[in-house]
């Protein structure tokens, strides 16, 4: 897909979610503390900033879109056996102590 496919992608999605909330594009606007023709750019899927766009998704409730942005680690199958190998297997007692005489 192509840049300006995705950014009009992304304009459907915005006005989608700002009619479904019924509010206009001042209305919206006003609330994420941007200019209504910035709106109406993102919207007709131009260039804008990432923190318009942050914004934008914010005030419609709609921030769970960047969970696909979530990186998680994950340990590779050697490391997580090299892990789990030196993890004491089992306690041992004092080494040297005289067991003959209580500890009192």
């Amino acid at each position: 897909m192509s840049d300006k496919a995705l950014a009009g992608q992304i304009g459907t999605f915005v006005r989608h979610h700002r009619l479904e909330q019924n509010k206009t594009q001042d209305t919206l606007a006003h609330e994420a503390g941007i200019s209504r023709s910035t709106l109406s750019l993102l919207e007709r899927g131009k260039t804008v900033t990432l923190a318009t766009l942050i914004q934008v998704l914010r005030v419609l409730d709609q921030l769970q879109v960047m969970d696909a942005f979530v990186v998680e680690e994950r340990i590779s199958p050697l490391m997580l056996a090299k892990i789990q190998n030196e993890k004491r297997q089992r306690a041992r007692g004092k080494q040297g102590r005289d067991t003959t005489e209580p500890d009192w």
